[in-house]
């Protein structure tokens, strides 16, 4: 539990991804796409789908703003992007001090090439900071490791038993790594990841389970690896499940003069009623999604007691369901919603809808069907007071033994 602890993340992308570039393929390897989303969306939308963060802080290259700003990422807890440094420990040192006006508690530090990190391996490393300076996910180390002082004889053969790969997320109490960050820039060597730097500082790094599909995406090879994982054809035998939720909403009218529905504003007599801006239709799709991870609903995320979520965009709560899907390395098949309504009239605007929620869901529009219907002026839809919508999403997921 974290109970009022502020956590942030830092998504180190300022890198200009070079070895991951094929055939002189221009585009760094951060916003190059994995199954039609790019890897830094990807990797931004795991730690935005886990409640326990509060903000997400991407570090980018001074040259990528304009890459950026065209991912389209829209949630109240993603700041705004900062200029990274030339080499790796510099962005993170600049991403740790544009954080020091909020002072988190916690601070979480993710490589952007990292775009399937789980739910579980963030959680993990949130959870071993109750009691330990420092944590680092990692993954026993399989092969049998060889050491050579020349590199072309053996010396050694290590006792593998004793060693792990480093993954990111690597967490820690953020005035302690930011002191140790600041120290490191006296060194003359450069330190190869953040837990490096808190083991030089005297921090104790607490070990914490990685994952095997929680790959660094490094070399172009990795984006066919990356792929097939997210397809459920992974190279580590990964089965998926097809998992499906429902979801039911209803809104009555009060005074205004549009609606939203589906994510699209329509001009109306009156609008919706809520605490947010009371989009039926996005609010029972997200709980359907909810539903098909085995999560609560709108509720139990965005509680309608807590002040920030008042008049927000339903698309952020959608952003959020579809973003859990994609964290646990799985995909939206498809969606379809049903709305209930007397006014205003739907069809104009069912093209709209389907492709807003396709955005959001990071699918495509022939993934998501939206339909309408009137109640035959029967009950309170038929009185013109409010609208029902239904909606069912179908998604896949790694499959699980429970």
């Amino acid at each position: 539990m974290t109970g009022t602890r502020t956590i942030a993340a830092i998504v180190v992308a300022a890198g200009r991804g070079e070895r991951a570039s094929a055939g002189g393929e221009p585009e760094p390897k951060q916003y190059r796409e994995l199954l039609g989303e790019a890897v830094l969306s990807r990797t931004i939308k795991a730690f935005l789908a886990d409640a326990h963060v509060t903000w997400v802080l991407p570090v980018i290259h001074a040259d990528h703003a304009g890459r950026f700003a065209a991912l389209g990422l829209d949630d109240p807890r993603l700041l705004p992007p900062v200029t990274g440094a030339a080499t790796r420990q510099g962005s993170v040192l600049a991403g740790l001090q544009a954080l020091g006006p909020k002072r988190p508690d916690l601070v979480l530090i993710q490589d952007a090439a990292r775009p399937l990190t789980s739910p579980e391996v963030i959680d993990g490393v949130i959870g071993a900071l109750a009691s330990s300076e420092a944590a680092l996910p990692v993954v026993p180390v399989t092969d049998t490791i060889k050491r050579s002082l020349d590199g072309r004889t053996v010396a050694a053969t290590e006792d593998r038993n004793t060693l792990f790969a480093a993954q990111t997320p690597q967490g820690f109490r953020f005035p302690q790594i930011l002191s140790a960050h600041l120290r490191a820039t006296r060194m003359p060597r450069e330190f190869t990841d953040d837990a490096a730097i808190a083991e030089w500082a005297g921090l104790t790094v607490a070990l914490t389970p990685g994952s095997t599909r929680n790959i660094k995406i490094t070399h172009p090879e990795d984006f066919a690896r990356a792929e097939r994982l997210l397809a459920g054809t992974s190279d580590v035998g990964q089965a998926m499940e097809t998992r499906i939720g429902s979801g039911f909403d209803v809104h009555p009218f009060e005074p205004g003069s549009a609606v939203w529905l589906g994510g699209v504003e329509i001009a109306h007599t009156h609008k919706l009623k809520g605490h947010s801006d009371a989009d039926v239709a996005l609010h029972a799709l997200t709980d359907a999604i909810y539903g098909a991870l085995g999560e609560g609903d709108i509720g139990s995320f965005f509680p309608p007691s807590d002040p920030q979520w008042k008049g927000a965009a339903s698309s952020i709560f959608l952003a959020h369901a579809a973003g859990l899907v994609a964290a646990r390395g799985g995909r939206v098949v498809n969606l379809d919603i049903t709305i209930v309504a007397e006014a205003p009239r739907i069809g104009p605007h069912v093209a709209a809808m389907k492709a807003a929620i396709a955005g959001i869901c990071s699918t495509t529009p022939s993934r998501v069907a939206v339909k309408a219907t009137t109640s035959e002026e029967l009950g309170f839809v038929g009185r013109r007071e409010g609208i029902v919508a239904m909606a069912t999403a179908s998604i896949e997921l790694p499959r699980r033994e429970n």
